[in-house]
């Protein structure tokens, strides 16, 4: 009956149950914390482009009123229009990591287990509650 006794050089180091449960919901809850602070971002970089587009279209009315416009008028639009793209390339990749946290959180979620489970909803409601009040500071 050799197969049942463990082999020498398999023994290998591991946290305690308890710990890796604790470890694993203290994860989850950071991450649902990011997630919920990653969407102030957004809201953020959103007011950002929704003044860039403003004032690229205010600049852009001024110059169709204009005709006399000069070659120098020209830079400050393409430089709100550069700002718009990067506002907006910033809004698409701050999409993506919240979309695959978001999954994360779900795959997190769908293990069944209740710790967990209770990690996602407690890190949501921290989450909201300290990231929120930053919006109004936009």
């Amino acid at each position: 009956m050799g197969f049942l006794r463990p082999s020498l050089g398999s023994h290998r180091a591991s946290l305690p149950p308890i710990l890796g449960m604790a470890l694993s919901v203290l994860v989850v809850l950071f991450l649902a914390v990011l997630y919920e602070s990653i969407k102030v971002g957004k809201a953020k970089l959103l007011h950002q482009a929704v003044v860039s587009v403003s004032v690229l279209s205010s600049q852009q009315l001024t110059e169709e009123t204009d005709q006399d416009s000069s070659a120098s008028d020209s830079a400050p639009v393409s430089r709100a229009r550069l700002r718009w793209f990067l506002c907006h390339f910033g809004q698409s990749l701050i999409h993506v990591v919240q979309v695959v946290i978001g999954y994360f959180m779900m795959l997190a979620v769908m293990s069944y287990n209740t710790w967990i489970f209770f990690g996602v909803i407690l890190g949501s409601a921290v989450g909201y509650y300290l990231a929120y009040p930053l919006l109004s500071m936009v």
